[in-house]
């Protein structure tokens, strides 16, 4: 078996996705157009990504002992990611996210952890052999805290590259902060941790260097159609989006992330992973659902 080059250590959701004309508001009962069960959670879906994009790639994480659970290792297995890490927690049902999608491609998510509450520090541990074996190591925040720090301050222990997406949105230790060499959050997360609202280009350099001063090596903000904002040593830099028509946008800060670790693994420049990242993205807001709307290597076009 060829040695593994990124381990995800993450979560994983059935999604259950409605298509509406728009997103209701409190209270209010609409009627969508479709429905569908598509494999997501931020973790599967950057390990798809990853894998998808030309990494090889292994999955720590917890699913439950159902039906969902055994499709979720399917999918994953299927897409070539070694499922050595995925444990089955008895008596649990896996993470589900209620998913609905507007008719501009937005969308309103409800978690329910599941099996992904699970997953323990002992996980992780029992596991070590795939991140030392590995390049990068990539973390969410859909799982508990501990093992998430846990798994940052083992990586990096072992000389990994550990890149952190803190979604979804919530405080956390400067201790974790400061495992990531990068740290790639979207406008609404890069506001909280920082405590500055990011509304602008501007003003997404502005939390990213306040996240850097907090121990973070690289801090990258994604805004979407806006592009991404990278603030490392050598100053800032805006990488504008590619234009496209959304049709869906789940899983596009995922296929970035994803993307961008696949990108680290090959040699790549900074510039050139974000580029490739962002290419990949913006494939994946033209097609529907998570998983499903993650391209492969060969689909995506280098950015010049």
């Amino acid at each position: 078996m060829s040695a593994i080059e990124v381990v995800v250590v993450g979560s994983l959701n059935m999604d259950l996705v409605a298509r509406a004309p728009r997103l209701p508001v409190p209270g209010e009962t609409l009627l969508g157009g479709s429905f569908a069960t598509v494999p997501g959670g931020k973790g599967g879906n950057q390990a798809v990504a990853a894998a998808r994009l030309g990494a090889r790639t292994a999955m720590i994480g917890c699913v439950g002992d159902d039906a969902f659970g055994r499709e979720l290792r399917a999918r994953l297995e299927g897409d070539g990611v070694d499922c050595r890490g995925l444990r089955e927690a008895p008596g649990l049902s896996s993470g589900v996210a209620l998913i609905v999608v507007d008719d501009a491609g937005r969308n309103g998510i409800v978690v329910v952890s599941g099996g992904n509450g699970q997953l323990a520090p002992a996980d992780v541990d029992r596991h070590e052999s795939l991140i030392g074996g590995a390049r990068v190591v990539a973390l969410q925040l859909e799982t508990p805290l501990a093992t998430v720090e846990h798994a940052a301050r083992r990586a990096q222990a072992l000389g990994k590259t550990v890149v952190l997406n803190p979604a979804p949105a919530q405080a956390l230790p400067p201790a974790l902060v400061a495992c990531a060499e990068y740290l790639v959050p979207n406008e609404i997360e890069a506001a909280m941790l920082s405590g500055i609202p990011v509304d602008s280009i501007e003003s997404a350099a502005e939390a990213a260097r306040a996240l850097r001063a907090r121990g973070a090596g690289n801090v990258l903000v994604t805004l979407g159609e806006r592009g991404v904002v990278a603030v490392t040593a050598r100053g800032v830099r805006h990488h504008p989006a590619e234009k496209v028509r959304a049709v869906d946008t789940t899983a596009a800060g995922d296929t970035f992330i994803g993307g961008f670790c696949a990108a680290l693994v090959r040699g790549r420049s900074l510039e050139e992973a974000i580029g490739f990242a962002q290419s990949a993205a913006a494939i994946s807001v033209t097609r529907p659902g998570a998983q499903t709307s993650i391209p492969f290597e060969r689909e995506v076009v280098p950015r010049a």
